[in-house]
């Protein structure tokens, strides 16, 4: 190799390691947003809690009197089998005198729960229980599979939404867009509104309790960032 070669490729190597390095492309413009959209669902699942309570100066007799009276609730129940019941449990406490130094009795009280689809027969079975027990509450909502089903109208149109609103955003910058990232996120329904909530609410015998589903509303929210490009 000639001898003026080496020096000439060292000098342009230490002018390509002090020169600074390429100018990066400016970074690409990105907006973030979100859109929302709701869709109505039939509240078509009830659920109800109803209690039996007692006061007692002897433990084991309120207990007695307590498990007894849940005992022929759910006995009641048995031939409603649209109707899903389960025992939501128990709680007892002292109960003292006006001073609060002494015990003087206990209370208790035992929580069963209905649910179902079919608003007959829960409605026959909560006045039929009424007669021994009272309502703690009692309400309407949507199903699961009726909420998934409204959730998925809801989730489309907020969609549509966000891409009319990218595409505004990007037109009012003579740009067009492209979606970098898309995030979707159920927000639940509007507030379940209670049917009842009275704990001394009763009826006649026999007599059904009311209940009127209505709807709620379900909302989906969809939020991401758009790229903006030439």
């Amino acid at each position: 190799m000639n001898r003026n070669v080496v020096p000439a490729l060292f000098a342009a190597l230490l002018i390509a390691l002090s020169a600074p390095a390429l100018a990066k492309p400016p970074a690409a413009t990105t907006i973030d947003l979100s859109a929302e959209a709701g869709s109505k669902a039939e509240n078509d699942l009830g659920r109800a809690q109803l209690y039996f309570e007692a006061t007692d100066k002897s433990a084991p007799a309120l207990a007695a009197k307590v498990n007894r009276a849940i005992a022929d609730a759910l006995e009641t129940a048995k031939p409603y089998t649209t109707v899903m019941t389960s025992t939501a449990g128990s709680s007892t406490y002292p109960v003292h005198d006006r001073e609060g130094n002494r015990i003087e009795a206990w209370r208790m009280r035992s929580t069963i729960e209905l649910e179902s689809r079919d608003m007959g027969a829960l409605s026959a079975l909560i006045g039929q229980l009424q007669q021994t027990l009272l309502i703690a509450n009692l309400n309407m909502q949507p199903a699961p599979e009726t909420r998934a089903k409204a959730a998925n109208v809801a989730a489309v149109d907020a969609i549509r939404a966000f891409e009319e609103r990218a595409e505004v955003l990007s037109n009012a910058l003579g740009k067009r867009y492209r979606i970098r990232h898309l995030s979707v996120q159920h927000g639940g329904s509007t507030p379940v509104y209670p049917m009842m909530r009275a704990s001394a609410m009763s009826f006649a015998k026999d007599e059904s309790a009311p209940l009127q589903g209505g709807q709620s509303e379900i909302t989906v929210t969809v939020s991401g960032t758009i790229e903006l490009t030439d």
